[in-house]
């Protein structure tokens, strides 16, 4: 495929990600079944984790860093009494422990221990870089190097379910969360080491799964044609729904687009708003300034 036939299709696609696919050939495939002249993801989520990855097309691509910060929630297994070098079923075993009888009282006590502002190490087995080189090249090397404990935010972290030696739990956190180093340190707060055996991420702020599309329904869909395809798309703007909305026309439109700011009707008096020109077309993000003027930040074409 040349460039030339790429199409400029823009929107925001909400991938059920299967397990084992990689996020970058997820992207990667996405963008060929549209044959998008742009594409890119909003955060990585792990080979073993299925689940929500928002992939931006075309000129939505300019609103992926909004995503790529926003809260995170999961679902995830933990399977108590085995640690791995990855923390996660697909490493090797490092240490294997019994696993007492477990009260879903202790259960929950452990887990609000990791429930606020925490610090996290961020495991070798991830997408960091170090002097350019991501850390899981190095760890697949048999190299380990330090890594500074980062702080991050657990909003909420719930039993779901307590099995032998399982435990299933529902997480909502801040970006930058390791969900396989939260599963290492609860194993280890409850004496017994723990990876985890599954992940599935179920939201992406302002996202949850209602929208999922499967790969399998993005295949049948291409076969009936580009309309049919392009229909699972959302808009841009819809990563911004609680974002005050700013309508001008006109001369003041185009000064925006010309990278000005304006005065505008019934906008707010600070913060970050959504631009749209009239009622329907949405142009991008704006600012509001200090006297007042609204300024374009990020404008789509």
């Amino acid at each position: 495929m040349t460039a030339r036939t790429r199409r400029a299709v823009s929107g925001i696609l909400l991938l059920d990600k299967p397990v084992g696919w990689t996020s970058n050939g997820a992207l990667q495939a996405v963008k060929r079944l549209f044959q998008a002249q742009k594409a890119g993801h909003t955060g990585s989520l792990d080979p073993l984790a299925s689940g929500l990855l928002p992939i931006c097309l075309g000129e939505a691509t300019k609103l992926s860093g909004l995503l790529l910060g926003a809260d995170k929630e999961y679902r995830f297994t933990c399977r108590l009494g085995v640690t791995t070098t990855t923390g996660d079923a697909e490493g090797e075993v490092l240490r294997t422990r019994p696993v007492e009888f477990l009260h879903q009282e202790q259960v929950e006590a452990a887990l609000a221990r990791f429930v606020g502002v925490i610090q996290q190490t961020p495991p070798m087995y991830s997408a960091l870089k170090r002097a350019g080189q991501p850390l899981y090249k190095l760890a697949r090397q048999g190299i380990e190097v330090e890594r500074a404990p980062r702080e991050v935010t657990i909003h909420a972290l719930r039993l779901l379910r307590l099995a032998d030696v399982e435990l299933d739990c529902e997480l909502r956190c801040s970006k930058g969360v390791y969900v396989r180093t939260l599963a290492t340190d609860l194993g280890e707060a409850l004496g017994c080491g723990a990876h985890v055996a599954a992940l599935r991420r179920t939201a992406v702020t302002p996202y949850d799964t209602r929208h999922l599309v499967t790969p399998e329904t993005l295949a049948e869909r291409a076969e009936q044609g580009w309309a049919a395809l392009d229909a699972v798309l959302l808009p841009a703007d819809s990563a911004l729904p609680n974002w005050p909305a700013v309508r001008v026309q006109g001369d003041s439109a185009f000064y925006l687009r010309q990278g000005q700011p304006v005065l505008a009707p019934r906008a707010p008096t600070q913060g970050w708003v959504r631009l749209y020109e009239g009622e329907e077309r949405f142009l991008g993000i704006g600012e509001i300034l200090d006297d007042g003027r609204v300024a374009p930040r990020r404008l789509l074409l």
